[in-house]
């Protein structure tokens, strides 16, 4: 297998400073990758032993009642396409798509034909809407039987979510629409990730009562600052290229120049012996050969006055913290604190406060642990009241949902970590969710494909020997002229330096500024 042959190779096409050398094997496939890695004891105190391909096909063999043509599959050349077909549910996820997915991904994985893979969804509306809590609600309301059906819903698709994750072969998101929840889920883990003028971007969760799941611990921490706190307490919404700013998305193309482009991903070709890296390259050269550029009327939105007062507001460990910093928000930001203060009051309070739990301590989880954990917060979450009444009252019954408690000053902060430390705990008597592949890692083996990062900013700054123009053209040398890279590391440089700031004046980081 081809997959078999590169494994194990040594690796150095990335700079050491975005990643790290590592080499990891499923049980059925291998993936070289570049990123941190558990010692192999830890890795078995920790996890139980994947799932054989036998297993994997067993436990996802199709349903009486699965839809018959709900996920469309397509070949060309070295292609592989998987098309979301619920346009009229926004593609929704269900049972049954995961259940053709993932046999075919498994499939895919081991086939020396397979070059590349493309997640897309029918229709110009969405890519993905998430996962169909309608149907969770109803079940859960049959009492504990029914809520088990719910946690095998979740425990298949977090399997889904990390075998995307530890993918073996490039995988490419066309988040061409709307993207939320459990459509993050099929996207945020890819090496590429495509946002167009159509994406709208979100974890909705709190909204209905749940909280941010299908990897969120793991992705919405490694986000800017605190953007990603914000966004997963708030629910807040970003579209078009501010999905791409914010480094959700790894590239922003139009949406009509997406057909073009799986044309010619269908058409490259790699020799056996290539490295997953030399692929990527590759890939990542050959989407930049269809942007158009950016759109001159979608400024950055979460930068300057406002991505400081984010940070400032979001970076504490607890709600009561959070709440107090919005209201002492003054000036040209004040108007937005308010906003924000309303809207977190219309959220779950306990999915807020797990919430925030949940991005602080799931920081440090690697990404087998992260949907190992989620799959038991879920499990929680589907016995707790505020999922179903959410869900019932927003999506179904159209008003406004009772929480239990009913408000976040109901949940006093002396009483917040006794509250959420049952979601956090995984029980004894129930098993640990099996992943499909043994592949784990502790940060991203691809982040370098992205736009650069503040602390890749950071560093150069800290070298003290170049002004913001020589620091700006660094990292478009490095990016090989990516598109967005200047107005991201020129956003950087306004928000988190001082001193001068022509651009051939030497900056200095600004560290009172989170």
């Amino acid at each position: 297998m081809l997959a078999q042959r590169i494994a194990g190779r040594a690796v150095s096409a990335a700079p050491a400073h975005t990643c790290r050398a590592a080499q990891i094997t499923s049980g059925f496939f291998a993936m070289p990758l570049r990123a941190k890695l558990l010692p192999p004891r830890q890795q078995q105190a920790q996890s139980q032993r994947p799932l054989s391909t036998q297993e994997v096909y067993e436990k996802f063999k199709p349903m009486e009642d699965d839809e018959p043509e709900d996920v469309l599959f397509n070949s060309l050349y070295g292609l592989r396409s998987v098309e979301l077909n619920r346009p009229k549910k926004l593609n929704a996820l269900n049972g049954s798509m995961i259940r053709k997915i993932v046999p075919r991904l498994v499939a895919w994985s081991k086939s020396d034909m397979a070059n590349v893979v493309v997640m897309k969804g029918a229709g110009e509306k969405a890519f993905c809407a998430g996962g169909d809590v309608a149907q969770l609600a109803k079940w859960n309301k049959e009492g504990p039987e029914g809520q088990q059906k719910s946690k095998d819903y979740f425990a298949q698709e977090y399997q889904l979510d990390h075998l995307i994750a530890t993918y073996n072969k490039p995988y490419i998101a066309f988040m061409d629409g709307i993207t939320m929840g459990g459509g993050v889920g099929l996207s945020i883990h890819a090496p590429f990730r495509i946002a167009t003028e159509r994406t709208v971007f979100a974890m909705p969760e709190t909204t209905i009562g749940f909280f941010p799941d299908v990897g969120a611990s793991f992705f919405l921490p490694r986000l800017p600052g605190y953007i990603g706190t914000y966004l997963a307490l708030t629910s807040s919404r970003l579209t078009g290229a501010n999905v791409f700013y914010s480094g959700i998305a790894t590239h922003y193309l139009h949406s009509t120049s997406l057909p073009s482009l799986e044309s010619r991903l269908a058409e490259l070709r790699f020799a056996d012996t290539d490295p997953i890296e030399t692929r990527l390259a590759v890939i990542d050269a050959t989407i930049e050969e269809f942007v158009t550029g950016l759109p001159h009327d979608e400024p950055i939105l979460l930068a300057g006055e406002l991505r400081k007062a984010i940070d400032r507001c979001f970076c504490h460990d607890s709600i009561d913290e959070i709440l107090r910093a919005l209201e002492e928000e003054k000036g040209a930001t004040r108007k937005w604190a308010r906003e924000t203060l309303e809207t977190l009051h219309k959220r779950s309070p306990t999915a807020v406060h797990v919430a925030l739990r949940q991005l602080r301590i799931g920081a440090k989880w690697n990404i087998r642990d992260t949907f190992v954990r989620e799959h038991g917060i879920a499990s929680k979450f589907m016995a707790h009241p505020d999922f179903t009444e959410g869900v019932t009252a927003l999506l179904i019954e159209k008003r406004p949902p009772s929480w239990q408690p009913a408000k976040l000053e109901d949940i006093k902060p002396e009483d917040s970590a006794a509250l959420t430390e049952d979601f956090f705990l995984l029980s004894k008597d129930e098993p640990r969710l099996r992943m499909l592949t043994a592949a784990n890692y502790d940060e991203y083996p691809y982040a370098y494909l992205g736009v650069p990062t503040e602390k890749q900013v950071e560093d150069k700054v800290a070298m003290g020997t170049m002004t913001r123009a020589q620091i700006i053209e660094s990292f478009m040398e490095e990016r090989r002229q990516k598109q967005g890279v200047q107005e991201i590391v020129e956003e950087i440089l306004a928000r988190k330096t001082k001193g001068p700031k022509g651009m051939q004046d030497k900056p200095v980081w600004n560290y009172d500024v989170l």
